[in-house]
């Protein structure tokens, strides 16, 4: 049956190719227009197999080749000639190879004032132009020409012809050659005057499909460079940018706005990062590295290439077999003990990693008894470890994070001293008389004594002096206080300050991270500690949902980042901290925010003020690396309560981020920890994370083309004024708080059920210890059973 079925269609494509009988014609493409109206498109894949892409194409061009084309067969060919043709891989090329490409331009240009049959003409070429090679091929020969004659300026006549006119262009603009020679030929610009103009007339947005095929185009064309400078040339980027400005809000204009935002995006000149090398600012000399040669000049060509990109991909990929021993199907295996991977005597050179495999245990029967099956007892140096269900010994239950009812007297009596007291440096008067300036962090410091032996008793007064919050919010962990004006006082101040620190906090020690702070050793010989660090933190008062993030909010940003370059006397672009300046940046009479990050786990390179409340924000590359550059950890002074500040993390290297789906970063004030509430919350909204303009230069990446970077921006109002805040981008947790919550842990376990052992299995390059832990249960008792066990 399917054989007859091919047979009688081959004869229907056979006499459609052979016949000059125009009613035969017609009925031949009537039944194959029925035919493949209905069912599904395996009949047309079937009837593309049995050659009838070439029957129909063949037809096109012996009709057209007559004395008068007879245009009663033309438009039906027309229609099931674009039918086929859209489900025809190949039909460019077998219509470049039966010369229909030319027939189908001398029909379009004999048919420049009747609509109808030119529709007709340019749905075929759409189809045509699908190929790349023929899209090129129909450049060559004056489509594009004939096309721009076709595309005139708003107009309600014809309108169907000018939008099918928009998609052909589109379709040649894949070529690059095409684009060339559009670009050459002055086509960008009449392309956004075209554009300009529909968009001022239709108001009603009854046209949306024809301005979206003139911006297609307009893409297409700022693909290449010469396109992007043709563009930018023509004002093209201010008149894009002005034209969406209105329409933002209006869903209905969805397909423009988008539209234009990668144009927009596209056409924003690429630029490497604001800083003076992409190296980190932090070396170290790694035993037998070899330094590196500084990377060349950035031009131009490293960031921009016309080419295109081929990627080739292996399908050939390894099969590996697995062979799996299924030994539950032998009982007799299941039954025995398998043996050791290796002899017992090469296991002991582990011994010194592993002591408890030759642990006798006697001193521990020396000190609890025989009998070590014991039950619980609550020791001294017991530390409570926390949980991730809320706790209510910091907070209030239906009590937000920034609430202040019901604060401790004491926490309140040190917040007080520290907003009203005397500063050993002068002050001067803001706006209001509650705000205060802040002195430089970097110039003066609080110093803090190596132990906690000497401090005060509990009831003595917090003395005559108070002292700046800025000073407590990043205290020094030497015993040098060569920069501060009392040293003597500021360590009896902060020893205080200690005294009252909330027991609360769970599984902290701030007198102990203080000492192991001490002992850490950075690359960047930090003398600072966090405050969020020494103070510990609290659990969140209350679970916090994932953000909903509001419709519309990226493409808002990247407006504003675009209207930087269109408007730049509106850019303060004022550089206010810096890791690679030897000096401070910082001005403590400015009213701009103050920034920080030298101290552990700390991670903020370069910060550049770009407008009244908005900041760019640059982290800091691995250590010896240009790379890894996503976390961030600082401290920021000088906030104003109430207002809506702007931080864009501008150099960000993962292509997608969990910001974009909800997750926000984290905060800490120190005042709300003064307060009795010290704790990390979740802040920001209007968060979004997107590719920026800033380009790394192909030698420094390393590869073909330079590596992109993306943007974390997030909107975020402070709790108090003047008061001090930590940012992160999650909880931060460094090398000191490991090894204080190790020795802590160590206190907090019972030895008679738990054992625990901390070793140091090497040092790291920087000289510090990485630890080796072991805890397991304890044996239930020494017999010889339980000893076995235990080691196993």
């Amino acid at each position: 049956m399917a054989e007859q079925e091919g047979s009688g269609l081959q004869v229907l494509l056979h006499t459609l190719q052979s016949s000059s009988d125009k009613a035969s014609i017609l009925a031949i493409l009537q039944v194959l227009g029925d035919l493949l109206s209905v069912g599904t498109d395996k009949r047309i894949h079937y009837m593309i197999s049995k050659g009838g892409s070439e029957a129909l194409l063949q037809t096109l061009v012996d009709t057209v080749r007559t004395e008068s084309p007879d245009y009663d067969i033309l438009l039906p060919l027309f229609r099931l000639l674009v039918k086929v043709g859209l489900r025809d891989k190949q039909f460019g090329q077998k219509a470049l190879e039966l010369e229909a490409l030319d027939v189908t331009l001398i029909l379009a240009r004999k048919n420049l004032f009747h609509s109808q049959n030119l529709l007709h003409c340019l749905w075929a070429l759409r189809v045509f132009a699908s190929s790349v090679t023929t899209g090129a091929m129909l450049g060559i020969n004056g489509a594009m020409e004939l096309l721009f004659k076709v595309i005139t300026p708003y107009t309600r006549r014809c309108t169907q012809t000018i939008r099918a006119a928009t998609e052909v262009l589109a379709a040649l603009l894949k070529s690059k050659s095409n684009s060339r020679r559009a670009v050459n030929r002055g086509y960008v610009t009449s392309l956004l005057r075209l554009h300009q103009d529909w968009h001022n007339h239709d108001t009603a947005n009854t046209y949306m499909l024809i301005r979206q095929g003139l911006l297609l185009c307009l893409k297409r064309l700022t693909t290449l460079r010469s396109g992007r400078e043709a563009f930018l040339a023509a004002q093209g980027l201010e008149m894009l940018f002005t034209i969406t400005q209105n329409c933002l809000d209006n869903k209905n204009m969805e397909p423009i706005i988008s539209a234009v935002l990668q144009i927009l995006r596209q056409c924003y000149p690429k630029s490497p990062l604001p800083l003076v090398t992409v190296n980190s600012a932090y070396s170290f000399m790694v035993p037998g590295s070899v330094t590196s040669e500084p990377l060349p000049a950035v031009t131009e060509e490293d960031f921009e290439d016309d080419g295109d990109e081929e990627v080739d991909k292996d399908s050939d990929s390894d099969e590996v077999k697995e062979e799996d021993d299924d030994l539950e199907t032998d009982m007799d295996k299941l039954s025995s003990k398998p043996g050791p991977d290796r002899p017992e005597e090469e296991l002991m050179q582990y011994e010194a990693m592993c002591p408890e495999l030759s642990y006798s245990f006697e001193e521990l029967e020396s000190k609890f008894g025989d009998d070590l099956n014991l039950e619980d007892t609550q020791y001294v140096n017991h530390y409570d470890i926390p949980t991730a269900s809320p706790r209510q010994r910091c907070f209030n239950k239906d009590q937000s994070s920034w609430e202040h009812e019901r604060e401790d007297p004491v926490q309140t009596s040190i917040l007080d001293r520290v907003k009203t007291g005397r500063s050993t440096v002068p002050l001067y008067s803001k706006k209001g008389p509650e705000m205060n300036s802040y002195i430089n962090v970097q110039t003066n410091v609080l110093g803090i004594g190596s132990s906690g032996n000497d401090i005060p008793d509990v009831h003595t007064s917090l003395g005559e002096d108070a002292w700046d919050i800025e000073e407590i919010s990043c205290p020094r962990m030497s015993a040098s206080f060569s920069n501060s004006t009392k040293p003597r006082e500021t360590v009896d101040f902060i020893n205080k300050l200690l005294h009252t620190h909330p027991k609360c906090i769970p599984f902290h020690d701030p007198y102990l991270y203080m000492a192991k702070a001490r002992r850490t050793r950075s690359v960047a010989d930090f003398k600072m500690m966090a405050f969020p660090d020494l103070w510990g933190h609290c659990p969140p008062p209350s679970a916090q949902s994932m953000l909903e993030r509001k419709w519309g909010v990226q493409r808002i940003k990247i407006f504003e980042d675009v209207q930087r370059l269109i408007q730049p006397t509106n850019v303060i672009n004022k550089v206010v901290f810096s890791l690679d300046e030897p000096w401070p940046l910082q001005d403590t009479a400015s009213d701009s925010l103050r920034f920080f990050s030298k101290f552990e786990s700390g991670n903020l390179r370069k910060a550049i003020q770009v407008r009244e409340f908005e900041y760019d924000l640059l982290v800091n590359a691995d250590v010896n690396s240009s790379q890894h550059q996503q976390w961030f950890y600082f401290k920021v002074s000088g906030t104003r309560a109430a207002i809506p500040y702007r931080f864009n993390v501008i150099n960000c290297e993962k292509p997608n981020s969990q910001f974009n789906y909800g997750m926000q970063p984290t905060l800490y004030s120190v005042k709300e920890a003064l307060l009795g509430r010290p704790s990390w919350v979740r802040t920001g909204y209007e968060i979004c994370y997107y590719k920026n303009h800033y380009q790394q230069n192909t030698a420094a990446a390393g590869r073909a083309s330079g590596k992109c970077f993306y943007t974390l921006t997030f909107v975020t109002t402070f709790p108090h004024t003047e008061d001090v805040c930590y940012l992160a981008y999650h909880y931060p947790y460094t090398y000191s708080a490991l090894m204080s919550h190790l020795d802590i842990l160590e206190k907090s376990i019972n030895p008679r059920q738990v054992y625990f052992r901390q070793d140091v299995l090497c040092q790291t390059l920087g000289g510090n210890p990485c630890p080796l832990v072991t805890i397991t249960a304890m044996p239930q008792s020494t017999s010889p059973d339980h000893l076995e066990q235990f080691r196993e």
